[in-house]
């Protein structure tokens, strides 16, 4: 029966993983989160503070574009929200955080 099975050997005594394996293992768990944290969570944070900076800077008569697409010019400014006007008589009030950008002056003239 044993051309079957082929025949298991015991390991010999004290012959386990090589030495500083489990420090090896730490370093490369560091090493993975400072490359994580280099490449996606501080460029993250980066945008954020710019939107924020953004977002606390507008001022009324400026030209903006929302997250939406929609383009207009701010009318009336409150602590949360923001009116922007899309057209003569069309005003929309959105949240502060939904201004994607500020655009330079005149844009809205020459679309």
């Amino acid at each position: 029966m044993s051309f079957f099975i082929s025949e298991a050997h015991a390991q010999t005594a004290g012959a386990g993983a090589p030495p500083g394996g489990e420090l090896f293992q730490i370093g490369f768990l560091v090493l993975m989160f400072a490359l994580f944290y280099f490449i996606a969570i501080r460029p993250q944070r980066k945008r954020q503070k710019e939107h924020a900076a953004m977002v606390s800077a507008l001022s009324k008569g400026d030209e903006v574009v929302t997250t939406s697409g929609i383009l207009g010019k701010v009318t009336k400014l409150d602590d949360d929200y923001v009116v922007v006007s899309v057209t003569d008589n069309v005003e929309l009030k959105f949240q502060r955080s939904s201004i994607h950008a500020v655009l330079p002056k005149g844009t809205l003239k020459a679309i």
